[in-house]
């Protein structure tokens, strides 16, 4: 049986983005869509521009400068949607408009209030819209899986009648079970006249945890293209994980007989790229890219893979982005040395970055002795998610706590040419509580912290402590992130990252 290639549609940056608390600003927008470039991903669902300004920005930033890959937006059936798309996507190598409508019968008496006749209607005059701005359209039938088979077959058609080049079959609600979902394929492939001038599209949500498998299933069905997002992010439960999708094709290539173009030593710098800049941790037991996935601890697991590695491993570590030494540098290592070991990790800076990068790295080796890869990959984070213009950065500190007294902060912040300075007791309850009341008297915000996370970015005594931060600013939630061998001071840069990114929405 020959083999098929499947076009793997990412959608982090739209549908991943809708995950709580997990909104990116414009830069590591752009910095995520070039990783997804250098991924390999073929279409990059960058947004929804007619949502905000800022989406609109985002969105045509991405298209003006990612190449290699087709930019996509997102558009609801609606004549200002679809013109807002094209505007922000017409100068992409290759522009995708994206267009939704509801089909299933809850969502038409419901949200929409229209018949089947009027689905039929807007779906031909929205898709030969779009079709004449753009020469690649998709058409998604949103709530599919939910939608009745007959009723789903004349939406089908009509929408690759107008105009449509990819037809997307969602699982809107994560509802589908896989038995279900493949003949839903299926049952297209063999209804729909027209469906060969088409490629069938799957996007499967996990409220059930069956993404993954109804993915599979579908591709098995005859779907040629998959929509899934790095780590699984997205509403709700999340969506199909790229990562696995990709690797469980590439692995089963004797079973599925499909292949993709990802290259799958990329994966792991993408997962910690979107982890990092979205603040949602990947679980140690996640597949493919969590930090057991290759861990072997059972005596008996040790000693097959011993003798011999596919015993217990059914794919390599390195395959996936891991690297076989942890230990890497340290005080007396130089330029090249770092820049040998960005590349192993699967990143591309520019000489600027570089330069910053290597400043980095110094400060670090006079703070702490051993220089692991997580520690690596953290500096790197740092510097490709640098704001363009922060306006609060911190320029000293002291903190003082005890038992039965009250902390004393002393902080000085830098906006602008101006250092602001606060000392004295704090009504806070601990260091912590004490430097996050003296950040928002000194910046003048009112906040209120929701979520406050600490873990250790390598391992060792003096491993830098990630802290990732949630606070709420009139009623609108802002993540933040700050790294550094002093927890303190690492909780000080993720309130300040917060605070920067409300003064960027404003």
């Amino acid at each position: 049986m020959s083999e098929r290639s499947i076009v793997i549609f990412d959608t982090t940056l739209r549908d991943g983005e809708q995950s709580p608390g997990a909104s990116m600003n414009i830069q590591e927008k752009v910095e995520v869509a070039q990783m997804l470039s250098s991924l390999g991903v073929d279409v990059i669902e960058a947004g929804f521009p007619v949502v905000s300004p800022g989406d609109f920005e985002s969105v045509q930033r991405i298209a003006r400068t990612v190449k290699g890959t087709s930019v996509c937006a997102l558009a609801r059936c609606k004549p200002q949607d679809i013109q807002s798309a094209w505007e922000a996507i017409r100068e992409a190598e290759n522009p995708r408009i994206h267009v939704f409508l509801a089909t299933s019968e809850i969502h038409r008496r419901f949200k929409l209030r229209m018949t089947q006749e009027e689905i039929l209607m807007h779906t031909e005059g929205y898709v030969r819209m779009a079709s004449q701005l753009c020469p690649n359209v998709e058409f998604s039938a949103e709530d599919a899986s939910r939608t009745e088979m007959d009723f789903l077959c004349k939406v089908v058609e009509m929408a690759i009648r107008a105009g449509a080049k990819t037809i997307n079959i969602p699982d809107t609600v994560g509802y589908a079970v896989p038995d279900q979902f493949a003949e839903i394929i299926r049952e297209l492939k063999r209804s729909v006249p027209n469906i060969e001038e088409a490629v069938l599209s799957v996007h499967c949500h996990n409220d059930l945890g069956l993404a993954m498998a109804n993915t599979l299933a579908a591709i098995e069905a005859g779907a040629g293209q998959v929509e899934c997002t790095i780590n699984g992010i997205g509403e709700r439960a999340g969506n199909c994980a790229l990562e696995e999708i990709v690797m469980a094709l590439n692995t089963r290539r004797d079973y599925y007989h499909a292949m993709t173009r990802i290259i799958t030593e990329r994966l792991v710098p993408a997962s910690c790229l979107v982890a990092g800049i979205t603040g949602l941790e990947v679980p140690r037991n996640k597949a493919i890219v969590g930090r057991n996935a290759f861990a072997h601890e059972s005596g008996i697991h040790q000693d097959g893979m011993l003798k011999n590695p596919t015993t217990y491993e059914i794919m390599r570590p390195e395959h996936v982005g891991f690297v076989k030494t942890n230990l890497v540098l340290g005080k007396h290592s130089g330029r090249a040395a770092l820049s040998s070991k960005v590349a192993a990790l699967g990143y591309s800076l520019d000489e600027n970055q570089m330069n910053t990068l290597f400043e980095a790295f110094k400060a670090l080796t006079d703070r702490k002795k051993e220089i692991y890869d997580a520690d690596i990959r953290s500096l790197i984070q740092q510097v490709l998610l640098t704001a363009e213009t922060v306006r609060w950065t911190l320029e000293s500190y002291e903190c003082r706590s005890g038992s039965h007294q009250k902390p004393f902060v002393s902080m000085k912040l830098r906006h602008g040419d101006s250092v602001l300075e606060t000392s004295g007791d704090s009504s806070g309850d601990g260091p912590i509580d004490g430097i996050f009341i003296a950040i928002g008297h000194l910046t003048g915000h009112d906040l209120k912290c929701r979520e406050y996370r600490v873990h250790s970015v390598s391992v060792g005594h003096d491993a830098q402590g990630e802290v990732n931060v949630a606070v709420d600013y009139q009623g609108v939630e802002y993540r933040g992130r700050g790294v550094s061998t002093d927890c303190v001071e690492a909780s000080i840069l993720a309130f300040l990252d917060a605070v920067n990114r409300i003064q960027e929405g404003n």
